[in-house]
């Protein structure tokens, strides 16, 4: 049974023959009662207090967790990051690769196309020279035939001369 400071402000003691002293027990009583006011008084306000730490506590879990979480989305983001950032590298990589193979093969054509320059430039040289012969022998072959025309209309007129 609970007892509260104004039960014991209430509470009578019938008299009885040669009982106590009624002005003792009542200032005792009084004296109780008042200690028990100033311990529910102390209970209630460390009830109060009680239930401020903990909902501070609970706001401190709810900070906490909410930081474990922001941590972790922090670090999968961050992982991410990394992940996209090494595809990326990768992407780069083999673009380079790509690039490099191009630019070799590139490098391959114009060689190539140095060495055929040069073998045409020969081959023009070589064909200058062949049409020079060509028309050298020609202008040859026609001084000869009018060297021979020459000679022909000289022995015709020499075989006019002497009948």
């Amino acid at each position: 049974m609970k007892i509260t400071p104004i039960d014991i402000q209430k509470k009578r003691f019938p008299a009885k023959f040669r009982g106590v002293d009624k002005e003792d027990v009542h200032s005792f009583l009084e004296l109780v009662r008042e200690e028990m006011e100033k311990l529910l008084r102390e209970n209630a306000s460390l009830r109060e207090e009680v239930q401020t730490t903990e909902k501070q506590l609970q706001d401190y879990k709810d900070i906490e967790s909410a930081i474990r979480n922001m941590l972790i989305a922090t670090q999968q983001m961050a992982e991410g990051y990394k992940n996209n950032a090494q595809k990326e590298a990768e992407v780069i990589k083999k673009e380079a690769e790509l690039q490099t193979h191009k630019i070799g093969e590139a490098q391959k054509k114009v060689i190539k196309i140095h060495g055929d320059i040069t073998d045409l430039k020969r081959i023009r040289r070589h064909f200058k020279e062949d049409v020079r012969l060509l028309i050298e022998s020609h202008l040859k072959m026609l001084d000869f035939h009018e060297d021979m025309e020459t000679e022909h209309k000289a022995e015709v007129n020499i075989y006019r001369c002497y009948p």
